[in-house]
């Protein structure tokens, strides 16, 4: 299931999230997939994957070219909830490296909408080692601040205050005598995973090879993306 049919809310909505005790620092995971941090005024993203469908037209490969507009609309009706006075997009905000370059201008016009009055920091990743081009901002490899460190791809060497993307993670559980697979959030108090917020990305189970040594599993909560709100459950609890 992808996360355009998993997370559709309307700006106007405000649902129910989840707030949790992440490094010392208060998080509150909303169910469009964004973190905020009450504490810092900082609304956090990942793999935004903008204009994947422009990519893969540009391979040959023909895709509905809305999954940007989708992305932004859900986006700006995080921005109206909480507010930031941060914005920070942790890699792969564009699906290719000439995503932010090649662009229509309504979208980068709705960008500079949301930043006004923001800082925006867009953090580099595998997918857009350049950085946002011509666009409200700054680009970084990664991001150090208040007490928690910000990049792409998690870092078996550094987990303590880590808030990461790269992996899209999703977790399965079993709900009336059916297994659902959702998006999720996965923190085990030190280290925060997120998932991906683009509207055409896909996702890996959070029992897959991938995690391994990421996380302390006894203490590991996948805060999975419902329709309405936002599902806690241990990972000892997670079927895959």
């Amino acid at each position: 299931m992808t996360s355009l049919t998993a997370r559709r809310l309307a700006a106007d909505e405000t649902p129910p999230a989840v707030e949790i005790a992440f490094h010392g620092v208060s998080a509150v995971c909303d169910p469009s997939g964004a973190l905020y941090l009450p504490d810092l005024s900082m609304l956090v993203v990942s793999d935004l994957h903008l204009e994947k469908g422009a990519a893969f037209a540009r391979r040959g490969q023909l895709l509905p070219p809305y999954d940007t507009l989708a992305t932004l609309k859900i986006l700006e009706g995080v921005i109206v909830r909480h507010d930031p006075k941060i914005v920070v997009s942790l890699g792969d905000n564009f699906h290719d490296p000439v995503g932010s370059a090649l662009m229509p201008e309504a979208y980068r016009q709705r960008i500079a909408l949301m930043a006004a009055g923001r800082e925006w920091i867009w953090i580099n990743g595998n997918h857009d080692p350049d950085g946002a081009s011509n666009l409200p901002g700054i680009s970084v490899d990664e991001l150090a601040y208040g007490g928690l460190t910000f990049r792409h791809e998690p870092s078996l060497a550094a987990a303590k205050g880590e808030v990461a993307g790269h992996l899209h993670p999703c977790a399965t559980v079993r709900r009336r005598e059916k297994s659902v697979r959702r998006p999720c959030f996965a923190s085990d108090g030190i280290r925060l995973m997120m998932p991906a917020f683009g509207v055409l990305t896909g996702g890996l189970d959070l029992r897959h090879k991938a995690f391994t040594g990421l996380f302390d599993r006894t203490a590991l909560i996948a805060h999975l993306l419902g329709r309405d709100r936002v599902y806690s459950v241990r990972f000892a609890n997670l079927i895959g």
